[in-house]
């Protein structure tokens, strides 16, 4: 069954391309180690919530955007290995965040309903 890790950050404006350029390098490893999909949006309509929000979760400022990802494994057994061959990897060390590593959020999730297609088990 398919599992996915998903992440919420705080991405300085002027450094989308510093963004691109760090998820381009990272997520080519995280294909390499057995995921099936990595996708990086860049916040386009991100609303300001009444409670909470995208922008408070990360505690964005005016001159952030608020970036969403996802990566999709075909399983967590996969998902496990990949992400400590991740943290292992020399690459990664060469690969700085450019934003507050502090504020990002992230987790691990199962897959409970797919429309997709893909049908979860359990």
């Amino acid at each position: 069954m398919a599992y996915m890790d998903g992440f919420v950050a705080a991405v300085p404006t002027a450094n989308q391309q510093k963004y691109l350029d760090h998820a381009n390098k990272g997520d080519s490893i995280f294909i390499e180690f057995g995921a099936t999909r990595v996708v990086e949006c860049w916040g386009d309509d991100v609303p300001d919530g009444t409670l909470t929000d995208f922008r408070k979760a990360v505690q964005a400022k005016d001159d952030e955007t608020v970036v969403f990802a996802w990566i999709e494994w075909p399983d967590k057994a996969t998902r496990d290995a990949g992400m400590q061959k991740m943290m292992e990897d020399p690459r990664m060390a060469d690969n700085p965040m450019p934003f507050d590593g502090k504020r990002l959020i992230y987790g691990g999730f199962r897959p409970i309903l797919d429309l997709g297609g893909r049908k979860p088990a359990g």
